[in-house]
């Protein structure tokens, strides 16, 4: 099994729909995905709005349903493999309660941003060094990934890295937060997928 886990601030919007939207893309592997907040809401729900787009997005009830906000606290950062955080501010939050996850903590648009400058087949060997348990395979990807940070030139505008916070604004910027966050999921997902193929084409 490997973890993740997903931040961003009241952890009742971005946070819970990107772990359910990973959990969801994910299966069948055998992962844990959680969320929690920087100034996490005490045992709340989703918010309506993000239901409704967690469900368009093929979402299950159930994982709907079980969300519950968060607080952040530095036990939470001890065993995700990989951390994705929803804003810089949200990375930044996560690497001064646990600066040893400073490599392994990225907002998810930078990580699929530097996933994509590496080939199938570097993601894949990347993984290889980890050896055969899952969690250290998601590890050493992570850090190919996190290698590439000086490399990649990074976005003309830095809030290209973050996923807008929708809470308490329209319905537009709901749709515009999770069109930020929806195509980052899957390039996410697609890089972490390839540590558990068998074959990688070139």
């Amino acid at each position: 099994m490997f973890e993740i886990l997903t931040v961003c601030t009241g952890n009742i919007c971005r946070s819970p729909l990107a772990a359910a939207l990973l959990r969801t893309r994910l299966a069948p592997l055998d992962v844990n995905v959680v969320s929690a907040g920087t100034r996490g809401l005490r045992e709340a729900p989703m918010t309506k709005e993000i239901v409704t787009l967690a469900t368009s997005l093929g979402v299950s009830p159930v994982d709907i349903d079980a969300h519950r906000s968060r607080f952040l606290m530095e036990s939470h950062l001890a065993s995700p493999d990989v951390i994705f955080a929803m804003t810089r501010e949200h990375r930044r939050d996560v690497v001064e309660l646990a600066p040893s996850r400073m490599r392994s903590t990225f907002t998810i648009r930078e990580f699929a941003r530097l996933a994509d400058s590496l080939t199938d087949h570097q993601l894949r060997s990347a993984a290889d060094t980890g050896g055969s348990d899952p969690a250290s395979r998601v590890r050493a990807l992570s850090a190919a990934v996190a290698s590439q940070r000086g490399l990649v030139l990074p976005p003309a505008d830095p809030t290209d890295d973050d996923v807008v916070d929708p809470y308490g604004r329209s319905w537009q910027t709901y749709e515009l937060s999770a069109s930020q966050l929806e195509p980052a999921v899957d390039a996410t997902v697609r890089a972490l997928k390839l540590a558990f193929l068998t074959s990688v084409v070139e």
